[in-house]
């Protein structure tokens, strides 16, 4: 029976390594999508400007977010680990955005500035949250899928 428990054993390790294969090549290819995607974006926004012959805080604020996405993306490929603050960036400057695009149409003030500064300042205090949990209660090291750890730690610094 030895040769049957060895036999599974090979076939386990065989499965298990296409397995790891198949999901790290599909990991791999859609950050590279997602990426290859952000840089297009912001490459056809900055083009727009360029045409335009001005850029508006709109647009600035536009490739921030781009900015932050590239980021969270190269982060995520080096450690396999999706930091939530970068997700928290971009909804603060996503808001910030269309609050600055509100005020400067000149539309009349009313409850929605308050929803949208109050949108803020929660997410604003999630960051807040985000840090000194991860301060307090940092997280184990991350490994990577051969098993090494990859860079100083989890926790948000």
């Amino acid at each position: 029976m030895k040769w049957a428990d060895g036999s599974r054993k090979r076939m386990h390790d065989g499965a298990n390594s296409l397995g790891n294969l198949m999901v790290e090549g599909f990991h791999y290819c859609g950050l590279f999508a997602i990426g290859a995607a952000t840089a297009w974006a912001s490459v056809m926004a900055f083009m727009e400007m360029f045409d335009k012959g001005q850029a508006s805080i709109d647009d600035i604020l536009l490739l921030f977010i781009y900015l932050e996405l590239g980021a969270m993306v190269g982060i995520y490929f080096k450690t396999n680990h999706l930091p939530i603050r970068f997700l928290l960036y971009i909804a603060i400057t996503a808001l910030t955005r269309y609050l600055i695009g509100d005020v400067s149409h000149h539309r009349p003030p009313d409850v929605g500035l308050l929803y949208l500064c109050g949108g803020i300042f929660l997410l604003s205090l999630s960051v807040l949250a985000v840090r000194v949990a991860s301060n307090k209660f940092p997280s184990s090291k991350a490994i990577d899928a051969t098993g090494d750890v990859v860079g100083d730690s989890v926790g948000e610094k």
